[in-house]
């Protein structure tokens, strides 16, 4: 979708940031966007094979119940190795992501300029953080809701092993070698894995970077939700949404930023400190069909960091009761 926010005056009461249609890199963005372009072209692709995932389940349950039963095994092994070789794809796209946000990162928050400057400056670079944002939750609400994923791959590393212990040649194994295995066992262990890459790459990247201070981070993040949060609460600029989709994509990407910001910033997003208007954006939540939101409402109840912190108002928790 090609959306970007075009940043006029963040919070003034006259000008707020307005929807256009398509954003040009300048000369200074192009060799970030176009590294940052190439992964996002294969974004959707991701997760149109994430989708149509349907994993090995019957033949596992059949090689279990029938372990002398040597077909049954191998019929359970041929199913399974391809599908791992789509985990070790998207485990893989992940790896692409987490770098293309860093350099993203690195572009928006670099002195001397302030997060509302650099978005201003780098439109194209702006819509780019926020596609990323939105192909994550669109990923890890798919993984959420498909058990296939990790039956397989606890199936193929245990049938792997006892294949070791027995010096079984094991077909598929060059592609998914022990210590990939292990890696990808922790990615997919985690009920939101993109969101656990992507905010853990911000955080290394903060601290990496230690000659920015995290408010350039922060500032970047909580000025990007704000943008999302006017679009869609004034009906003068949800007025220009030209289809349902585009609503869709805002909410994701505010949800996203606000995951993202909570788990990097040290009191988080639900903080009366927090630079993110909390109360507003769950208003805008709650304000959509109810079942367009609730995955979004269900990522800020269940994957946040700081929800149940003492320092979170009680009318917010109970506002996402």
């Amino acid at each position: 979708m090609s959306l970007l926010f075009n940043m006029l005056s963040v919070g003034t009461r006259t000008e707020s940031p307005a929807l256009a249609e398509d954003a040009q890199p300048t000369e200074s963005e192009k060799e970030i966007y176009n590294q940052v372009n190439v992964v996002l072209k294969d974004a959707e692709g991701i997760l149109e094979d994430l989708q149509s995932y349907r994993g090995a389940g019957h033949e596992i349950r059949e090689a279990i119940q029938h372990p002398a039963d040597e077909k049954l095994q191998e019929k359970a092994w041929g199913a399974v190795v391809p599908l791992v070789g789509k985990l070790k794809k998207f485990y893989e796209f992940s790896q692409r992501l987490e770098a293309a946000l860093r350099g993203l990162l690195g572009a928006l928050t670099s002195t001397p300029y302030s997060p509302t400057q650099h978005l201003e400056r780098e439109q194209a670079l702006a819509k780019q953080f926020a596609e990323i944002l939105h192909f994550t939750l669109r990923f890890d609400e798919l993984k959420m809701t498909n058990p296939a994923i990790q039956n397989d791959f606890s199936y193929y590393r245990r049938t792997l092993s006892r294949m070791r212990i027995n010096n079984v040649p094991a077909e598929g194994e060059n592609e998914v070698n022990n210590e990939l295995s292990n890696r990808m066992s922790l990615f997919y262990a985690e009920a939101t894995p993109m969101l656990k890459t992507l905010s853990d790459a911000t955080t290394k990247f903060v601290s990496e970077n230690k000659n920015l201070p995290i408010e350039n981070t922060t500032d970047c993040l909580s000025t990007m939700a704000s943008v999302c949060r006017v679009m869609l609460e004034t009906l003068e600029y949800r007025s220009r949404f030209t289809n349902e989709e585009t609503v869709s994509f805002c909410l994701r990407v505010m949800v996203g930023i606000i995951l993202l910001y909570d788990h990097v910033h040290p009191v988080g997003a639900f903080a009366k400190t927090s630079k993110i208007d909390m109360k507003g954006c769950i208003k805008v939540l709650k304000d959509q069909p109810p079942n367009s939101v609730e995955g979004l409402l269900n990522a800020l109840r269940y994957t946040t960091k700081h929800l149940n912190d003492e320092t979170t108002s009680k009318q917010i928790k109970s506002m996402l009761q």
